[in-house]
């Protein structure tokens, strides 16, 4: 898995967060998006890396702005009691 965080300009509130990560599920193959107004990111969770490029167009075209975008593995952390 692949978690991509994005530092997004223009999100004001939690509409526009909720903006944000409807864009990002409509158009992407995506297990997971979490966006913050207050922090101007939004982290995404996939099995494949995403293409940053069509990221970044798909919410620059709802009116933000996405200063950078990277991403890493991602390891999903639980509760477990054998470890």
């Amino acid at each position: 898995m692949v978690k991509t965080t994005l530092k997004i300009e223009g999100m004001m509130c939690g509409h526009c967060e909720a903006h944000v990560n409807d864009t990002v599920r409509n158009g992407f193959d995506v297990k997971k998006v979490t966006s913050s107004h207050k922090k101007g990111t939004s982290e995404i969770i996939s099995d494949q890396p995403l293409d940053a490029e069509k990221l970044k167009a798909a919410i620059e075209a709802d009116g933000y702005k996405v200063l950078s975008a990277e991403s890493e593995p991602y390891e999903k952390k639980g509760f477990s009691l054998f470890k």
